[in-house]
Order: structure tokens, then C-alpha cells, then sequence
């Protein structure tokens, strides 16, 4: 489990600096590629991943977990390999999906070597390392772009190497079994709450697709348009993580003080409208960092919202199975978002996508303000 958890540390970092600062920035500034190709190629990534996690459970019953993994990592390390020769659009694209296949199984791997006598300790430290790795990555990537775009890769190449090895000495160890449910009988089990949820279902699909638009520019905004270093880049995307994470109990605690989460919900989308609509604007470091911060705690308001919402028609003894529908439906926004984000900066510019973005967000705020379907949710 030491291992595993330490290859999840090294492979999440590579991915979160992969896909927030290394393809729209390496993309854009050394292979010279346009804002459609970049977000045609971050959808890949998500495609391939999303796809392929249908099959990881039918993979798992027939092979080796261990196997598995392995052969993910080297589909991984190739993926990051062919950046380098990627210097036209269906290479870069065609990589992209790749390092998809290759990140696919890697949680659902986790998951299996899960012991039942440390669940609770187990799933908390893989969530906190997925957490770190995620936000480490970018972070860490934007500051060394500043001084060598070359190196940036290579360090990036050489943790995608270190994560394959770590897969290749690690030795097998005894699993468990995920109860895999059919696809149709999800389906089944679900039918009447899916009916009683689907005007949930606009608001899952558009609040991802909309924050995935942002992904192809946000890291070339930054240091074309509005002149920050990768240095100052990398603090705002810290200081708006750390908001966030601090405000979720706080904002959670208050919701339920305040006796419903309607407000929470459709002011925190409102707010993350009127953030994105300033940053448009062209404003300095300082007014910026004010920006992120008030996003960080929008997101902080939404999430426990959003999430009491969804609980409240996930059915009982379903748990599982409802969650892993709804996270579907997420994850279509997530594909979506980037293409239409570079083709959006391609014909009408980066501040169209911040416009574009901030609109989608107001427009679920507005819905949900004046939608019946709360219920208690007040």
C-alpha cells in the first residue's frame, strides 16, 4: 500500500501539471499550437479516461490488478514520451488520449487494495494524496516554466519513468473484489430517480463543462494577457485552492445554521459569475488574488450545497450505484468543456471564454433560484 499511495502521489502531480500548465502552455508557446487544438486535445485525455473506466471493472475480474497497473504506467510514460514529437495537432491530440488510457485504472486499482480492517484510514490518505499530487503538480510546473519549458518536461518525463518502475517492482498482493453492477441494471435500479432528477441533470452537465472551458487559456491569460509570471500564476491558483478547502466546513456549517442550502447553492454560482466576469476585465496581481480568494469560498458555498442536493436523490441502499451514475453525467461537461473553450478563444478570444464561462454559471444560479425541486432544501 506504501508504494502504491507513492506512485499515486508521483502520477497525480504529473497529471495536474499535464493538464493545467503543460499542454495549454508547452502547447501553445513551444509547439505554436492554436486554443481549438489545445482543447480538442484536453477533452481527448478526458474521453479516453472516462471511457476506458468502463471496462477497468470487467479487466479486473479476468487479470491481475498488479498487471493492470502496470501496463497503465507504461501506456502513461508513453503518453508524456510523444508530447515531445507532438508538433502537429493529431500527434499532440493523439498523446493526450494516450496519457488517458494510461491514468484510467490507476484509482480504481487503488481502491481494490483497500483493506477492510483500515478502510476508513486507507481511503482518507489516497484522498489526501490525490488531493496534493493534483495541486502540487501545476503549481510546482507554472513557477519552472518561467525559466525552461524544456526542463519542465523533462522533470515531468522523468516522474512518468519513476511511477512506471515503482508499478514494475511492486509485487502482487492479495485484493479485493469490487462487486461490479451491470450497466443495465444501474439503469433499472435507477429508472425512477433518474425521472425525478432530471433538472438536476443540465446543472451536472454545465457546471463542469463550464469550469473545463477555462482549462485550454487560464495558464496563457495569465502570462500573455495579464503579464504575470509563472511564479504569480501558481500563488493565485494556491491561494484560491486554500480558500476553498478552508471554507468548505465553515460554509457548510452556516448552511446548516441557516436552516436550507438554496442560498449557499445559488448565491455561490452567482458569485462565481460575477468572479469570472472581473477577471475578463484585465484587472492587476492584487485585485486578481482578491478574485481567486472569492472564488476559492464560491466553490467552498456551492460544494456542501450541491452535494446535499444530490444526496437527497441518490436511493436508499443505492448508494454505489447513484453516485457512480451521477459522476457520469459530471464527467460529460469535463469532455465537452475544453473543446468548446479553444474554439471559443480561437474566433472570439480568451476574454470570450471568461464571458461565455460566466454566463453558463449565472444561468444555473438563475434556474435554481427560481426552481420547485428543493424540496427542504430551502
Amino acid at each position: 500500500m506504501s508504494l502504491l499511495s507513492l506512485t499515486l502521489l508521483i502520477v497525480q502531480f504529473v497529471r495536474g501539471a499535464v493538464l493545467i500548465s503543460l499542454l495549454p502552455i508547452y502547447g501553445a508557446g513551444t509547439l505554436g499550437l492554436s486554443p481549438d487544438i489545445i482543447g480538442i486535445a484536453i477533452s481527448a485525455h478526458y474521453i479516453t479516461d472516462t471511457v476506458l473506466k468502463i471496462a477497468i471493472g470487467y479487466l479486473l475480474d479476468r487479470f491481475s490488478p498488479g498487471l493492470i497497473l502496470k501496463i497503465s504506467l507504461i501506456i502513461a510514460l508513453a503518453g508524456v514520451y510523444a508530447l515531445q514529437f507532438a508538433d502537429v495537432p493529431w500527434m499532440f491530440i493523439g498523446a493526450a488520449a494516450l496519457y488517458g488510457i494510461g491514468m484510467s485504472p490507476i484509482w480504481i486499482i487503488c481502491l481494490t487494495k483497500v483493506s477492510a480492517q483500515h478502510r476508513a484510514t486507507q481511503m482518507g490518505t489516497l484522498y489526501t494524496i490525490w488531493l496534493i499530487g493534483l495541486g502540487g503538480g501545476p503549481i510546482l510546473c507554472n513557477i519552472m516554466l518561467d525559466y525552461s519549458a524544456e526542463w519542465t518536461y523533462q522533470l515531468l518525463l522523468l516522474l512518468s519513468l519513476a511511477a512506471a518502475l515503482l508499478g514494475l517492482v511492486m509485487r502482487p498482493a492479495a485484493s479485493i473484489k469490487l462487486r461490479l453492477v451491470p450497466f443495465g441494471e444501474q439503469l433499472r435500479a435507477l429508472k425512477n430517480q433518474l425521472s425525478a432528477m432530471r433538472m438536476l441533470l443540465p446543472g451536472m452537465i454545465l457546471q463542469t463543462m463550464a469550469a473545463s472551458m477555462l482549462l485550454p487559456i487560464l495558464p496563457h491569460y495569465a502570462v500573455d494577457k495579464l503579464g504575470f509570471s509563472g511564479a504569480q500564476y501558481s500563488f493565485l491558483l494556491a491561494s484560491g485552492g486554500l480558500f476553498a478547502v478552508a471554507g468548505l466546513i465553515p460554509m457548510g456549517k452556516l448552511s446548516d445554521k441557516a436552516g436550507g442550502q438554496k442560498f449557499f447553492l445559488v448565491g455561490g454560482f452567482l458569485a462565481f459569475a460575477i468572479g469570472l466576469c472581473l477577471l475578463a476585465s484585465g484587472l492587476s496581481f492584487w485585485y486578481c488574488l482578491i478574485i481567486a480568494l472569492g472564488l476559492g469560498l464560491s466553490y467552498a458555498a456551492i460544494l456542501p450545497s450541491w452535494n446535499a442536493l444530490l444526496a437527497s436523490y441518490v436511493p436508499p441502499k443505492q448508494e454505489g450505484v447513484g453516485w457512480g451514475l451521477l459522476s457520469t453525467f459530471e464527467g460529460v461537461g469535463v469532455m465537452v468543456g475544453p473543446i468548446a473553450g479553444g474554439v471559443l478563444a480561437l474566433h472570439g478570444g480568451e476574454t470570450a471564454v471568461f464571458w461565455s464561462s460566466a454566463a453558463v454559471f449565472a444561468l444555473i444560479g438563475l434556474f435554481y433560484a427560481r426552481w420547485k425541486g428543493f424540496g427542504h432544501l430551502r
